[in-house]
């Protein structure tokens, strides 16, 4: 069995996602290869080809895929779909665009989100905002899946893949480009920071917010927050981490103003460490924190900053 691997890139180099994905794809077949669909795209494709466990890279050149729009990748994955058992995507905006396109394609059912590889052909994929556990079974000749990167670990570097030039498919013609807003922040982006510092509607307010910023810089941290937070106009939607915002694992997640409703333990729960910070000691988000501080935060947060001096 061989596994694809669809690479999420910028054409300069690759997203952290597909490090995850790959750990996955390896689980899944004894042979993995990456594609990597883009436009001058040749420095993404040789750092897939360093990716330990890869044994090879195909690299489709086009000015069609600068911006990887499904349309056009998802025709470059078919095209070249009849040599796989598993084509594999990280289950980001990215991937999940592409791979529904695939899966309709191709007659088979899709596999969302998965956080283990049981056996190449049984997933486990969390349901009810990761309450349970389902675990899925597939006969399908080609097994399609996303894969949440927060279930497993990146990949490491150490390969020597080759890489090989393939013929790019025409462009699709039914879309178009047109633009990207980027969030632009000096911290570091939420789905891939080891720290995060999130706020709640406990917070009380989008200045509010300020007091968190010490903390942040303190600790390199990126800034999340919880849906309630977001949804009263404190902080921008891309902040939000929960079951409709990011999920994020990371070594270490500092809570403030969070009561912990499960939709947003559901985005978080994976990390490392967890510490909250909530006046309400029965919050639900102490049954899931390594370190709980029942108290003021207007008083806490202050005091965390001096400590770390």
């Amino acid at each position: 069995m061989v596994a694809l691997v669809i690479a999420e890139h910028d054409n300069a180099s690759l997203k952290g996602s597909t490090l995850h994905t790959v750990t996955a794809a390896a689980k899944c077949a004894g042979e993995v290869h990456v594609l990597v669909a883009g436009s001058n795209a040749g420095a993404a494709a040789a750092a897939a080809a360093k990716i330990a466990g890869v044994t090879k890279v195909l690299h489709a050149d086009a000015a069609h895929f600068a911006d990887g729009l499904a349309e056009n990748v998802s025709e470059q994955v078919l095209a070249i779909a009849g040599a796989y058992s598993h084509i594999l995507a990280p289950a980001t905006a990215y991937g999940k665009n592409i791979l529904p396109r695939v899966a309709a394609k191709l007659d088979v059912a899709q596999i969302s989100e998965i956080t283990k590889v049981d056996t190449p052909d049984t997933f486990e994929r969390p349901i009810y905002a990761g309450n349970a556990i389902a675990y899925v079974q597939s006969s399908d000749k080609v097994k399609v899946i996303t894969v949440r990167t927060t279930g497993f670990d990146a990949a490491a570097e150490g390969g020597s893949a080759a890489v090989e030039t393939v013929a790019a498919v025409g462009d699709f013609g039914k879309s178009a480009f047109v633009g990207r807003e980027v969030a632009k922040s000096d911290r570091p982006e939420l789905t891939a920071a080891k720290i995060i510092v999130s706020g709640g509607r406990g917070m009380g307010s989008a200045d509010a917010f300020k007091i968190l910023e010490p903390l942040a810089d303190k600790l390199n941290a990126a800034m999340g927050a919880s849906r309630a937070a977001v949804d009263a106009g404190f902080v921008p939607n891309d902040w939000q981490v929960g079951q409709t915002g990011k999920i994020v694992a990371p070594s270490l997640y500092i809570a403030v103003g969070i009561s912990g409703a499960i939709q947003h333990l559901a985005g978080m729960k994976d990390s490392k460490v967890i510490v909250a910070v909530n006046k309400d000691p029965e919050a639900p988000i102490f049954s899931v924190a390594d370190y709980g501080i029942v108290g003021d935060l207007f008083e806490v947060v202050p005091q965390l900053v001096k400590e770390l001096g």
